[in-house]
C-alpha cells in the first residue's frame, strides 16, 4: 500500500529489506525514541545474525533490546549495554560481539557516515594500550588522535512524532535523541511514524530530518495515514 508519493507502505511489502547477517542502525536512547513496530517486525520475521548500530541495547523487553534478547544478533555496536542485563550475559559467554564506543564519539561517528566523511579524529582513550593495539593513529601539529570510523548500516530505522508526504521528519522533545543521526547513515531508512500530515503543513523551521534521507514511512502501530489525503 503506497501513496502517490511513493514513500508510505506497509512493512509487509518490505520483507526483502530485512535479511540475515545484515547491518541495522536504530535510534533512540534507553528505548525512548526506538521503532516499536518495525522492531516487532523484525522479531516476528525472525531476522537473525544482526550486526546493530545505536546507542544502546535499551531494555531486554523494550525497544532493540528484544532482538538482543531473542539472540538475534551477533554484533553491537554502542556506547553502552548495561540497563539490559542479557546483553552483558550474552557477551560474557561469547555469544555477542560488542564494540563499545564512546556516546559522543558513537553519533559523530554516525554523523560522519551520514554525510560521506570517512573517519572522524578523536583523543579520548588515546593513550590506553589495548585501544593502541586496535586504533589507528595520527598525528597532527604535535597532537596524537585516534581514527574513529565512520558507522554507516544497510538499513536504518527511526521513529518520528509527525511526517508529510515527501517524509520531512518532526521529532517529540527527548525522542528525537540519535534518530537525525541515524536516519542519514542508512543505505535504507525506513521510519515509523506516530501521525502523518498534509503536505505543508509542516512550517521549514521545525523540519528536523528532511524526506531526502527518508525511503519509506511506516505507520505506527494503530496509526492510519489515508486520512491525511482524503
Amino acid at each position: 500500500m503506497e501513496n502517490s508519493f511513493g514513500k508510505i507502505t506497509e512493512l509487509s511489502q518490505l520483507q526483502h529489506v530485512f535479511h540475515d547477517e545484515m547491518t541495522l542502525m536504530f535510534g533512540g536512547f534507553g528505548g525512548v525514541g526506538s521503532p516499536p513496530t518495525i522492531i516487532d517486525y523484525i522479531l516476528q520475521k525472525g531476522t537473525k545474525k544482526l550486526t546493530l548500530i545505536g546507542n544502546d541495547t535499551g531494555f531486554p523487553h523494550i525497544g532493540i533490546g528484544q532482538l538482543v534478547a531473542a539472540g538475534r544478533a551477533n554484533k553491537v555496536i554502542a556506547s553502552h549495554i548495561g540497563s539490559n542485563p542479557i546483553a552483558g550475559q550474552l557477551m560474557s559467554e561469547g555469544k555477542l560481539e560488542v564494540e563499545f564506543s564512546p556516546q559522543g564519539i558513537l553519533a559523530e561517528r554516525i554523523r560522519a557516515g551520514g554525510v560521506g566523511i570517512p573517519a572522524v579524529l578523536s583523543d579520548i582513550g588515546v593513550d590506553h594500550p589495548i585501544v593502541k593495539q586496535h586504533k589507528q593513529q595520527l598525528t597532527l601539529k604535535d597532537q596524537t588522535y585516534l581514527v574513529e570510523t565512520a558507522l554507516t548500516a544497510e538499513v536504518s530505522i527511526v521513529y518520528a512524532k509527525l511526517a508529510d508526504p515527501y517524509g520531512n521528519l518532526v521529532y517529540d522533545k527527548s525522542a528525537r535523541n540519535t534518530n537525525p543521526l541515524v536516519a542519514m547513515a542508512g543505505d535504507i531508512t525506513i521510519v515509523e511514524v506516530e501521525e502523518f500530515v498534509p503536505l505543508g503543513s509542516l512550517s521549514p523551521e521545525e523540519i528536523v530530518t528532511p524526506g531526502v534521507f527518508v525511503d519509506y514511512l511506516i505507520p505506527s502501530e494503530g496509526v492510519s495515514w489515508k486520512w491525511a489525503w482524503e
